[in-house]
């Protein structure tokens, strides 16, 4: 297996996200290997200061940078040769089994869409993101940014979809599936949630119990939390929030160490032919490291394979 990790993605990159690989690499189990992409000086002069010798590390050298604030689309047609175009087209070669990046977000989702492109069926891929849950375990959230708007259809599908990932992520037989409202009733919320309820409803493939609301998001009522990316975003960092929040006020509880981003490290994009996982640009060391150990379970998983057979 081999897990590839764009080096220069980030605001604190080269130097946090090669500090999360070497920690990472001594962790990780016997049959994977990381690809870290990127410039090779910059990436070697850390090893180096880490005394670092890479045994289960391959450096694969890419000298241009996409930037934050870069336009996806251009940026990815102007620079090929970007450690976000490098990783790309690893992927779609298969010469990598995911690829991991703390770069810009846009240009992540656009990457996938254009190299690997869209499972076939698909109406939009969505970011997931890992929601801890009181009790413990993690529910998965869809979408948290990718698509600020969504038709009922969409949001449908985001159902199945993140019903097939945590399935073979999570190993859970029929994952409890439910719609982020304003309410529990059926006949709540905004014209598209009220749209979108029946055809969530209606969907036999799919173990659906209804709307969930804001205080129920880590209370392990539901496995899959469908919503669209505007409020799936603010829900999301929102609960990121608190771990910064409790820590400034000389907080600490298990709970709530588990909120702060560090603990997973990564969103997977799910809908693509492939796997893809983003990060926050302000990575740490350990949500890098964190992040590959989630990248490893899963390519492990192969969700991506499961839900093309679904669709196909």
């Amino acid at each position: 297996m081999k897990i590839a990790v764009d080096a220069m993605g980030g605001d604190l990159a080269p130097q946090a996200i090669v500090e999360g690989v070497i920690q990472a690499s001594s962790e990780l189990p016997s049959e994977a290997r990381i690809v870290l992409i990127g410039r090779e000086s910059a990436i070697w002069d850390i090893f180096n200061q880490h005394h670092f010798t890479p045994t289960n590390v391959d450096v694969v050298h890419a000298e241009d940078v996409i930037e934050m604030g870069e336009h996806p689309t251009k940026a990815l047609s102007q620079k090929p040769n970007s450690s976000i175009g490098v990783g790309f087209k690893l992927l779609k070669e298969k010469e990598v089994d995911i690829f991991c990046s703390a770069g810009n977000t846009g240009a992540m989702h656009v990457g996938a869409l254009f190299s690997i492109k869209a499972i076939e069926g698909i109406l939009r891929p969505a970011i997931a993101g890992f929601v801890p849950q009181v009790g413990g375990g993690y529910s998965i959230m869809l979408d948290i940014g990718a698509n600020a708007d969504c038709k009922p259809e969409v949001l449908a599908q985001f159902g199945e979809i993140g019903s097939i990932f945590a399935q073979y992520t999570f190993q859970i037989e029929r994952p409890r599936v439910a719609l982020m409202n304003i309410g529990e009733e059926e006949q709540k919320g905004s014209l598209t949630s009220q749209a979108t309820f029946p055809l969530l409803k209606q969907n036999k493939k799919i173990n659906f119990i209804g709307n969930i609301e804001g205080k129920d998001l880590f209370t392990n009522k539901a496995d899959v939390i469908v919503t669209d990316g505007f409020t799936g975003n603010i829900l999301f960092k929102l609960g990121e929030s608190l771990y910064e929040i409790s820590k400034k006020r000389g907080f600490q509880d298990d709970f709530i160490d588990q909120t702060n981003y560090e603990s997973i490290g990564g969103s997977s994009i799910i809908g693509v032919n492939g796997n893809v996982m983003i990060a926050h640009g302000i990575s740490s060391p350990l949500a890098i490291k964190n992040m590959i150990g989630w990248a490893y379970k899963q390519v492990k998983s192969k969700a991506y394979l499961h839900i093309a057979q679904a669709l196909n």
